[in-house]
């Protein structure tokens, strides 16, 4: 099978042969349609100080793909031959506390498609049947290619209860737009959006935002007259990961507030946790997705609302036959478009 591949420590990928992957009793294998590129991919490729310490070569990444089941082993259920099929990247123990008591998404021991074992940037992919999500209703190739991100925004989205509420999201990337459609789709009363890129900020309000903040330029406090708000947000989603953004959505929080953060802060930085405290803010780390109720929940949202469709939809912003690789992760790295989408039956 073609497949990207990163065979020893270092920059690039390479587009090879590879031998396909085997499949074990309790393993599905997919022949892959579409696969998103995914900010890790990028690091993966470039080989920065994240990827030298956490990814181990040789390895075929990708983690974000929609494909077609074409082999079962025999000791999977509920998935057969034929199936169109998304998969969660994170495989899990199954022994430790946090699994055994159903919270997977909390395993000590989590293992990631792409990451940790050979991914799906390649014709074929095996993983788990537990981890195969399948589509019973349909859903278009590339979106379900971008499953695994938009289950973040919707875990995101979905931590606190948004409804009627007035909604601050810090960063505008494809995850955080996303939020932005589902908080609307679930009932937030305002919703704001905050980020750098003029671009981006034209993307939120199409996602549903009442109102934006180029925060180069302007303070968040300045818009919320503008609104008719008068106590400040009740929920966040940071999800810039911003040294900066977490500070000012604390400023701009109710008393009481809750922040849910999905961004990863590439170094420590201070908060006022005098504020977090007198002011009874709550923050909530978010990784990945619940599982598998976050994935329930955005297939349940997919099927019975068309707007929320065509938003998700829309943060797809460019297309690549998979050979054409190299143009799609420059593409994805430029940080000025939506989600990538690499097409597997072009190769």
């Amino acid at each position: 099978m073609k497949a990207l591949y990163k065979s020893a420590p270092g920059a690039g990928l390479e587009f090879v042969d590879r031998p396909e992957p085997e499949t074990g009793p309790a393993d599905v294998k997919i022949r892959v349609l579409r696969t998103g590129i995914c900010g890790t991919d990028l690091h993966i490729e470039q080989w920065d100080d994240w990827a030298a310490s956490e990814i181990r070569t040789p390895l075929i990444p990708g983690h974000e793909f929609y494909g077609e089941v074409v082999e079962v082993g025999e000791l999977v259920h509920d998935v057969a031959v034929g199936d169109r099929v998304s998969g969660e990247g994170h495989i899990v123990c199954g022994m430790c506390r946090n699994c055994r008591a159903g919270r997977r998404q909390m395993c000590i021991r989590t293992k990631g498609v792409g990451l940790h074992r050979d991914g799906a940037f390649a014709e074929y992919v095996v993983i788990p049947g537990e981890n195969v999500w399948v589509h019973h209703s349909p859903v278009d190739p590339e979106v379900g290619a971008i499953f695994d991100p938009f289950g973040n925004a919707v875990h995101t989205a979905l931590a606190f209860s948004v409804v009627g509420e007035d909604v601050l999201v810090t960063g505008c990337g494809p995850i955080g737009l996303m939020s932005i459609a589902v908080a609307r789709h679930v009932g937030a009363r305002f919703i704001v959006a905050s980020d750098v890129s003029p671009a981006r900020l034209e993307l939120a309000m199409r996602m549903g935002a009442d109102a934006t903040v180029d925060v180069s330029r302007e303070r968040i406090r300045d818009v919320q007259p503008r609104l008719g708000m008068r106590e400040g947000f009740d929920v966040g989603f940071e999800m810039s990961g911003s040294a900066k953004a977490l500070p000012e959505m604390i400023e701009n929080m109710n008393h009481g507030g809750r922040i849910a953060l999905l961004g990863l802060p590439s170094e420590p930085y201070a908060i006022d946790w005098g504020k977090v405290v007198t002011h009874m803010l709550t923050l909530k780390g978010i990784y990945g997705r619940e599982m598998f109720e976050t994935w329930n929940s955005m297939s349940a949202m997919l099927q019975t609302s068309a707007e929320l469709r065509s938003r998700v939809a829309s943060i797809i912003s460019d297309r690549y036959p998979a050979h054409e690789w190299r143009a799609a992760f420059d593409a994805a790295a430029s940080g000025g478009v939506g989600k990538v989408i690499l097409d597997w039956t072009e190769v």
